[in-house]
């Protein structure tokens, strides 16, 4: 029999304000995203009112472009929760991707003015 054991994908670490939406809620509420990727995010929040299996919509706010992505929270702890995205359509899955390209290109920009800081200090 063939190990059909799914890893999750690659996470990239962040800290990122959104606002989020139970399916079923008038109102939105803030949480943080701290890390994401294409097929999901850990959202901190006060998750002991959230229960698995519970459908939400998150609001992300990327370079002036806001978009709502639908998910459903896999699993919650003290922390907050894990969220899987349902991807609706390549505008849901492009703006997750351009998050992600977002905040790795920071990083890579920050190791590279540091790298060249320590160069000439070194």
């Amino acid at each position: 029999m063939e190990n059909t054991t799914l890893k999750p994908a690659p996470r990239t670490p962040l800290l990122l304000e959104v606002s989020y939406k139970r399916s079923y809620a008038r109102e939105t509420s803030l949480g943080i995203i701290k890390n994401i990727s294409i097929s999901g995010a850990f959202l901190e929040i006060d998750a002991s009112k959230m229960r698995a299996d519970e459908k939400l919509n998150i609001i992300f706010s990327v370079a002036g472009r806001e978009r709502k992505v639908a998910g459903h929270i896999v699993w919650t702890n003290s922390h907050g929760c894990g969220v899987k995205f349902s991807h609706h359509n390549n505008r849901d899955i492009q703006i997750v991707d351009d998050l992600i390209y977002y905040v790795e290109n920071e990083r890579s920009e920050s190791r590279s003015v540091m790298d060249s800081i320590f160069k000439k200090v070194g």
